[in-house]
């Protein structure tokens, strides 16, 4: 069958200089080609710039048509020139009908079709909403759906990155793009909901091809200090006021990293130090020397402590003389070292100086090959974290390179922290969140940091801000709360991105922040197995010109922890059989990325637990909706099985908290416990801080409209509810106590 819209003959002569300057810009690679069908196929694609077309015929080795609205040409003069001589089929949004048959003609020919199914493109980096035109057009020709995604476009000029299109600083190097191609979905199988997982996971695929994860973590932070030697990097304000440049910085770290390599012969090196200059600098040097920094949570208690230090083998350990005074009860070893007594030993003046001078006057790359690093890391360790151990014992937390990288890049992928951020970091190191996203995330891209050392000194927070002029926060709702009581609306005025996770973000605690300081809290949501950020919110991007709400682009929903970054891909499985369910059903969340880690150091038994045909079990119920957004129901720990059915602790306890409204108080007041049952299961506790009884509790309940299963039948009045130094409820504590009164 002839095509209704035949290629002009100056297409052939155009397209060779085409792909020559398309070439020269893009550096395309692709894999899965050879499994596109032979005849029509519909090709559905992620969206991401302008220059997607472009690139996908790169690396498609049949001609692909492309499609475009009809009103373009009707406007420009050019447009319809180039709608002639490719051949494109026009398309309205107006007549869906027309545009279904017009499509259909071109499949049933024997074409390849290609069709962005998000509508436009995305202005979040992320993949939208996937609208269900291409299902009836694959129909009614008869054709297979072949999904295809690539990666690398975004935040080129063709994007829309940084919220504008093409006025924006163009890359100077060849782009890496790679496309991934999927196998063919019949006809009748192709819905919108598989479709979007495929794409999900081919974007997986083309993220995990980026160069740059194959690369070393110390020898970018290198080579990102060198650069730019001159500009303040990192201001602490744990004392006095101190402002480091990038030059200085490099060079504490670099002298360091001598001494450590010549009398520290261990892999894995303890680090004991609050968030500040000295933590950076202490992880900087360990990860110079080559070796593995492995922050410990110094809030723990002396078992878990001494546990962490048996499962990493750690024999030396970098403090403060200050701070371990701070910390009789730490098990410290006999090698403990003091951080100022080992730079004033490694030259201090005269090694400083050299290797100042090496970042003002050496090509950056000549900088990191100074420090004997190797160009590539991948897989290997480059840092080792243990969890909180909020429901068990602290399990070590393998994370390699590639992880790193792979988690920075996603999150840079978002835009929401550009080089020009100035950073407010108080979560401590041994956190997750402070580790990647606070630590190494500035470093490697250029942000200017602010630190403090607690994330509870709520007063220095606030004057930290609005003395540095700080653009981002980032914390764990615990520590967000009392900015509202005791922070004025101008100390956060510079503020443009307060990001919370760790935990679930109460509704009252966002609404506060908007009404007193017109802030938006976005949610994330993470775990230490993946880096950590899994999921991000992002502020919702500015509406295409002359574009209606009904064309909005969401980059939020309230009550969700936001979409996948860029590069993961995810399944919703049953709890019970692990058996694969739809996306929008609810189950257990699982998880599969460049971010995520490949075991616990030294346990086997507790790997294999975590992964399922290689997806990463996170422990968490959710499920996604249609547009991408995932709505955590909460931790599996944290659901009760009783006569049968799956209770969730977090909705009792948001529905007691509504009940009580002002007087459920601030923070942590109420925490449903599960114990064991003979006769159902299991039974639920209610710890509270409140002077409440089992009837009051029972009718506050009853009227939310909760069963009378959900009702907590044990009511024990406490203190204060356990807490972990990361923000986080200390699930073990609070078994502990709700075992006591069962």
């Amino acid at each position: 069958m002839p095509s209704l819209y035949p290629r002009s003959h100056v297409a052939w002569f155009l397209a060779l200089p085409a792909a020559v300057i398309a070439r020269c810009l893009y550096r395309v690679r692709s894999r899965g080609a050879e499994q596109l069908p032979p005849g029509g196929a519909l090709l559905v694609a992620n969206h991401l710039s302008y220059a997607d077309a472009v690139v996908l015929q790169l690396a498609c080795p049949r001609p692909i048509r492309f499609i475009g609205h009809e009103e373009l040409p009707a406007r420009s003069g050019f447009f319809r020139w180039v709608y002639r001589v490719a051949g494109v089929i026009p398309v309205s949004s107006a007549n869906a009908l027309q545009t279904t048959r017009r499509v259909a003609a071109a499949l049933a020919a024997g074409e390849l079709v290609l069709i962005f199914p998000e509508g436009a493109i995305s202005r979040t980096g992320q993949l939208m909403r996937i609208e269900r035109g291409f299902e009836l057009m694959a129909r009614k020709a008869g054709v297979p759906v072949v999904p295809v995604a690539h990666d690398g476009l975004w935040g080129s000029v063709f994007s829309f990155s940084g919220n504008r299109f093409l006025w924006k600083r163009p890359r100077l190097a060849r782009t890496d793009v790679f496309v991934a191609w999927g196998r063919p979905v019949p006809p009748t199988g192709a819905d919108a909901g598989r479709i979007r997982q495929a794409l999900l996971d081919l974007g997986r695929e083309a993220f995990e091809e980026r160069p740059r994860l194959r690369g070393h973590l110390g020898r970018e932070i290198a080579c990102q200090l060198a650069r730019r030697p001159g500009r303040v990097a990192l201001t602490d304000r744990t004392a006095e006021r101190r402002a480091l440049t990038a030059a200085a910085l490099f060079a504490a770290a670099a002298a360091l990293s001598r001494r450590l390599r010549a009398t520290v012969p261990v892999r894995r090196v303890g680090i004991v130090l609050p968030t500040g200059a000295g933590a950076t600098l202490a992880n900087l040097a360990v990860l110079f020397a080559g070796k593995v920094p492995v922050n410990l949570n110094f809030t723990a208690g002396r078992a878990p402590l001494e546990a962490s230090l048996r499962t990493a083998e750690i024999s030396t350990v970098i403090t403060a003389a200050a701070f371990r005074e701070k910390l009789p009860d730490f098990p410290w070893p006999e090698r403990t070292l003091d951080l100022n007594a080992e730079l004033d030993a490694a030259g201090a003046g005269a090694a400083l100086a050299r290797w100042f001078l090496a970042a003002w006057l050496l090509p950056a790359r000549a900088c990191a090959a100074l420090l004997g690093l190797p160009a590539r890391g991948g897989d290997d360790e480059a840092g080792l974290l243990f969890t909180s151990g909020s429901s068990g014992e602290p399990k070590g937390v393998v994370l390699t390179h590639r992880n790193l990288l792979g988690n920075c890049a996603q999150i840079s992928s978002l835009a929401l922290l550009p080089p020009s951020a100035r950073m407010l970091a108080c979560l401590p190191v041994f956190h997750s969140f402070g580790f990647t996203v606070t630590l190494w995330y500035p470093l490697l891209q250029g942000c200017a940091v602010v630190t403090l050392p607690s994330p509870l000194d709520t007063r220095r927070i606030a004057d930290s801000i609005r003395e540095e002029e700080c653009t981002v926060l980032v914390g764990a709702p615990t520590f967000l709360r009392p900015l509202l009581r005791r922070a004025e609306t101008r100390d956060l005025r510079s503020l443009h991105l307060v990001v919370s996770g760790a935990e679930r973000l109460p509704p009252d605690l966002a609404a506060g922040f908007r009404e007193k300081f017109h802030l938006e809290i976005l949610q994330g949501y993470g775990l230490t197995e993946t880096s950590p950020a899994a999921c991000l919110n992002q502020p919702d991007p500015p509406l295409a010109e002359g574009a209606d709400l009904v064309g909005r682009q969401p980059g939020q929903s309230a009550g969700a922890v936001g979409r996948l970054v860029p590069g993961l891909a995810a399944r919703v499985l049953d709890p019970g059989t692990m058996a694969e369910l739809p996306p929008a059903a609810t189950g257990l969340v699982a998880l599969r990325g460049p971010n995520v880690f490949g075991g616990y150091l030294g346990d086997e038994v507790k790997t294999r637990a975590a992964f399922h045909d290689g997806w990463f079990l996170t422990g968490d119920i959710g499920r996604f909706d249609d547009d991408g957004f995932l709505w955590i129901e909460g931790r599996l720990s944290r659901f009760s099985k009783i006569g049968g059915e799956m209770v969730p602790h977090g909705t009792v306890e948001a529905a007691l908290t509504r009940a009580l409204g002002p007087d459920a108080g601030e923070g942590y007041t109420v925490v449903v416990v599960g114990v064991p049952d003979p006769g159902k299961g299991e039974s639920l506790v209610l710890l509270t801080t409140l002077d409440l009884t089992a009837d009051t509790v029972r009718e506050k309940l009853a009227t939310a409209g909760l069963t009378n299963l959900w009702i907590p039948r044990v009511v024990r009045r406490v203190g204060k509810i356990p807490v972990l130094g990361t923000g986080k409820l200390d699930l073990k504590a609070c078994q502990a106590l709700a075992a006591d009164d069962a």
